[in-house]
């Protein structure tokens, strides 16, 4: 993959947020099981995390399951979190080889129990890599986040009131804290919205949504969506001359 051009490299974002939307239209178009959709779009993963460390963007995150996709039916969730599993088991030699660092984000106690001990050993695994983050948010929905958060700052400061909690003393407590504010969120699918995905972490990012579907989105399009963040005018509500 080519590099972009001196411009883009200047204002290359370091967070890159992607809602993976359309694995099961991808199949449907196809006349195959919603599952291989799914598989489909998991092989789409470890190209998109190479493409974004190639172009030397630090932070991707990537929304795998959400709190709402609780209430798909059963046989799909229990094909995703077997999916899941399989990547944690097979991906870590890969990201290791490449400098990946994986975070898992979301409320994992709901989880099977030997699924919560893959995502600990992946991680700790991952734990030195330094090239790009990869986060995966997996049974994840932002107001979640932004709860739990609220409910970890006041364990922090027992009787201190809500009152004196300012947003800065609020974000270390964010479950992605590790990492900068999301500047470049796509979403694929055709959909415009951001579907209750680091709804505080993309206050001020830039929103590319495109009719891909997941398993189409390639490293090319991924290019197209920086560069054309590039070319974005982010005043973050100043009032600096139009």
């Amino acid at each position: 993959m080519s590099q972009p051009d001196n411009t883009t490299a200047r204002t290359l974002p370091r967070h890159v947020a992607i809602i993976m939307d359309g694995n099961r239209r991808w199949a449907k178009q196809r006349f195959m099981p919603t599952a291989l959709g799914h598989a489909a779009g998991a092989k789409r993963v470890r190209e998109i995390v190479k493409a974004c460390a190639d172009l030397a963007i630090p932070h991707l995150s990537l929304f795998a399951f959400s709190t709402e996709n609780w209430k798909r039916p059963a046989d799909e969730v229990a094909g995703l979190m077997g999916l899941f599993m399989t990547y944690l088991q097979k991906e870590v030699d890969n990201m290791n080889a490449n400098g990946v660092r994986l975070r898992i984000v979301g409320d994992i106690r709901r989880f099977d129990g030997k699924l919560q001990t893959l995502i600990a050993k992946a991680q700790a695994d991952t734990s030195n890599n330094k090239r790009i983050t990869l986060t995966v948010a997996a049974n994840y929905g932002g107001r979640w986040d932004m709860l739990q958060a609220v409910q970890a700052w006041q364990h922090a400061h027992h009787g201190q009131d809500l009152s004196q909690m300012s947003e800065e003393a609020l974000a270390p407590y964010l479950s992605t804290a590790y990492a900068p504010e999301v500047d470049l969120l796509i979403r694929t699918g055709g959909e415009s919205r951001i579907s209750n995905f680091m709804l505080w972490q993309s206050a001020y990012a830039e929103m590319f949504f495109t009719n891909d579907l997941w398993p189409e989105f390639n490293p090319e399009r991924l290019q197209q969506a920086v560069k054309w963040f590039g070319e974005r005018d982010r005043r973050f509500g100043s009032s600096a001359q139009l």
